[in-house]
């Protein structure tokens, strides 16, 4: 289940004057690329991929976390009854379904850790999983960046960034540019978007 458009809006802006911060422009973008991706590709369901880009940081809302803020936004949203965004608060994090290579702190509880881990087993991922990934490496809060761009400012950021992960980014992107039969960078208005 999902909230509606508007309600979603709506959630972000309230997690906004909870935590402020660049996250909820970060989102704007995402959910902008994850709608533009969906409508070129036909057979997606726009409207979901919007909803869904503009929710996947929501965990950030209870405060400035790492790994916490995808079980923070899994939890949240599942408490919501939003179970379709539950699922990409966790999933958007992890391309091979396992914390390991994770970007960040591990500032979880056990708990926290066990739930995350536990629901990564048994997820199974879609193409909207794999759409918002990549939409969270195409957006920056002040608009769209080139994803090398991108993933070498969270390098920069953090100290690494896995190879894995890196490639599997680029897969990302050429397989919804093969989608779509059109370069992700017009399709997602690099160069005139802004949140």
């Amino acid at each position: 289940m999902l909230p509606t458009r508007e309600e979603a809006e709506e959630i972000l802006r309230e997690g906004e004057t909870c935590n402020p911060g660049p996250w909820g422009n970060h989102s704007r973008v995402a959910a902008h690329c994850a709608e533009k991706i969906a409508q070129a590709c036909g057979g997606m369901d726009s409207e979901k991929a919007y909803i869904l880009g503009l929710l996947h940081d929501i965990g950030r809302k209870f405060g400035v976390r790492h790994l916490g803020h995808v079980s923070d936004g899994y939890s949240y949203m599942m408490s919501l009854g939003y179970d379709e965004a539950a699922k990409i608060c966790l999933t958007h994090s992890f391309h091979n379904q396992t914390t390991d290579g994770y970007i960040g702190q591990f500032d979880t509880t056990e708990e926290e850790t066990k739930l995350i881990q536990d629901t990564l087993k048994t997820v199974v991922m879609d193409e909207y999983d794999r759409l918002i990934q990549l939409c969270d490496s195409l957006a920056g809060a002040e608009g769209v960046l080139d994803i090398e761009e991108r993933m070498g400012d969270v390098k920069r950021r953090y100290g690494a960034y896995p190879q894995e992960k890196w490639d599997s980014n680029l897969e990302l992107k050429k397989y919804f540019e093969t989608r779509m039969g059109r370069d992700i960078y017009s399709v997602v208005e690099k160069d005139t978007f802004q949140p």
